[in-house]
């Protein structure tokens, strides 16, 4: 049974994350975005219109400024993640994000002018010992050559910053801080609190009434506000599609993927592997319905463990301890830094009125450390949690440990591996040391939900994602019918063999925050693949695989993201990574089987 949200203020210190290792006051902070808010210009000032007479210095001083703003824009995003209804902190998040805005466009003629360069001259410039710390910028400038405006459209662009980020920052306000939800009457007849920090542990609960209640609740209310989100989502989606245009991409895909050095056809093969492996999906969902017990099974029914009678409740100190044990291949300095984390404000743990929901970590800052944002809900799912966010945390301390400033922020593309390797190696452990029977199907059942909610269900938000900026670049309205409509045949195909598709599950996609991100998701597939292989090289390989994970935890972007991968053994310009995992999905359904049996 959930309990009752607390305010930010009943929650212990502990367990709160400290911002003053960033800066000691609110008024700290003010003093230095005074000082920074002049540099600004300052840059511009100096070098624009000027980069081939000094490109050395013009690159240097660009990222300096970059360094002296991060460090303001992150403290203000995460003052104002831990309370959405405190107008102090939106009001230094607006600074931050208009700061960051105004650099960007005073900062916006150095890309175009350096193409502006003979192309000898470029590419010594890239290949100059003194530039080092610069190379990775560099290639990705020339790589993107064709796709670099003019000076003054880039100009143009950068200034729009603030406005492109209008979508997401309205549906953030409407979901996290305005949209109500409606309780959920427990078998007592008392009434709980429900909100997107929550909603996990309803849908989690072995009451199927309660599991009904709070996907109606959820999934109604956010239709209640479909034309609104509608508009939010089209606005940025066409967004999306602008910048493609006018970087003279292809598509938004190509625009998203193409930067990063990522082929499409990764995305295309993702969706392809996964559609294959639909057959062993609907195997284990027939494998869900028989062990519930139920005569039809719901998209409500997807979350709740199979296994009856095996609840692994998990609060935090013991859950933060499990990971610990089960990350043990990983090295004890690995699990020093974990400590670290745990006891010296990195974690912001539990739910809070006004909290954001979800998690994630923030690690760009090189000179302080990451920060991490849980909803910690007392179970395995969370401890998972605490694994996966801490991959990234890791992840970032050994690019900034590694790598400079310019070359420490690593790939989209491989972000999310090493935080499901956290996972999966702490999967494997779980699976060692908890031979009893019931505890082997739960965890099997745990491992399998892995896969359908990271491999099945984000590829078809990936798809979705493909569907309505196709939509978009071909002219069709994108309206609250015709997305959903779009969302539920997806469900369809995913899902409608073996369940039932209810119909409120077509207004799903408007509570997904990262379609304000586009095409992101499908990293979280693509990540799971490679995390599953890393995860077995390094528990049968030992001290080696680690020696060449940690090389890849530590490239940061020196190299393309396909080729840090291929520093720990794993190569995902080919299919054959995707289809592996596939093979691991269809070996765990048939060992779920022998289990239950």
């Amino acid at each position: 049974m959930a309990e009752k949200m607390k305010t930010r203020d009943e929650i212990e210190a502990k367990y709160k994350w400290n911002l003053k290792h960033i800066y000691v006051s609110d008024e700290a902070w003010q003093t230095e975005y005074d000082r920074v808010s002049g540099r600004v210009n300052e840059v511009a000032a100096t070098f624009n219109g000027r980069v081939k007479e000094d490109p050395k210095g013009a690159i240097r001083a660009y990222f300096a400024l970059q360094k002296e703003i991060l460090p303001l824009y992150e403290y203000a995003f995460l003052r104002k993640e831990t309370d959405n209804a405190d107008p102090v902190a939106q009001g230094l998040k607006d600074k931050a994000t208009r700061l960051y805005v105004q650099a960007m466009t005073a900062g916006s003629f150095l890309e175009p002018e350096l193409l502006e360069m003979e192309e000898s001259a470029l590419d010594a410039l890239a290949k100059d010992p003194e530039m080092t710390d610069y190379d990775a910028f560099l290639r990705t400038v020339i790589l993107n050559k064709k796709h670099t405006l003019p000076k003054e459209q880039e100009r143009l662009v950068a200034m729009m910053g603030e406005v492109m980020e209008a979508p997401d920052a309205i549906f953030t306000a409407l979901s996290e801080a305005d949209m109500k939800l409606p309780p959920i009457r427990m078998p007592d007849g008392s009434e709980q609190e429900l909100t997107e920090g929550n909603y996990s542990t309803f849908i989690h609960d072995r009451n199927r009434d309660i599991r009904r209640q709070a996907f109606q609740n959820l999934m109604t209310t956010y239709r209640s506000f479909g034309n609104t989100i509608a508009g939010t989502y089209g606005a940025s989606v066409k967004k999306d599609q602008f910048l493609a245009d006018s970087h003279h991409y292809d598509s938004a895909r190509q625009a998203a993927m193409a930067p990063l050095e990522i082929p499409e056809a990764v995305y295309d093969n993702l969706i392809e592997a996964v559609h294959e492996a639909l057959p062993t999906l609907q195997e284990y969902l027939a494998l869900r319905k028989k062990a519930l017990g139920v005569e039809e099974l719901h998209l409500y029914d997807l979350y709740v463990p199979m296994v009856d009678g095996f609840d692994m409740k998990l609060p935090y100190e013991e859950a933060f301890d499990l990971v610990l044990k089960g990350l043990q291949p990983m090295g004890e300095d690995y699990l020093a830094k974990l400590r670290e984390a745990r006891e010296g404000g990195w974690i912001d743990v539990f739910p809070s009125r006004g909290k954001s929901s979800g998690a994630f970590s923030a690690g760009d800052l090189a000179e302080v450390h990451p920060y991490v944002l849980l909803n910690h809900n007392d179970n395995l799912d969370s401890a998972f949690t605490i694994a996966h966010e801490l991959g990234h945390s890791m992840h970032s301390f050994f690019s900034n440990t590694h790598q400079p400033f310019p070359k420490n922020d690593y790939s989209l593309f491989v972000a999310e591996v090493a935080s499901i390797c956290n996972e999966c190696v702490m999967m494997r452990y779980l699976l060692q040391t908890m031979t009893e029977k019931k505890a082997q199907a739960y965890l099997l059942n745990y491992f399998l939900e892995q896969f359908r909610t990271t491999c099945f269900r984000q590829t078809m938000f990936a798809e979705f994602e493909k569907i309505s900026h196709d939509m978009a670049q071909q002219g069709i309205p994108l309206t609250k019918d015709s997305l959903s409509a779009k969302y539920y045949e997806l469900n369809q195909l995913y899902y409608g063999e073996s369940c039932v598709v209810d119909e409120e599950i077509a207004a799903e996609w408007m509570r997904i925050p990262h379609f304000y991100r586009a095409f992101y998701v499908y990293v979280y597939a693509t990540g799971l693949c490679a995390a599953v292989s890393l995860s077995e090289k390094i528990l049968s390989e030992g001290e080696d695989a680690v020696r060449q994970y940690r090389k890849f935890l530590s490239a940061g972007c020196s190299v393309p993201p396909i080729e840090a991968l291929k520093l720990a053994g794993i190569d995902m310009s080919r299919p054959e990574p995707l289809r592996k995992a596939m093979q691991v999905f269809r070996e765990t359904v048939d060992r779920m089987k022998e289990v239950m049996a």
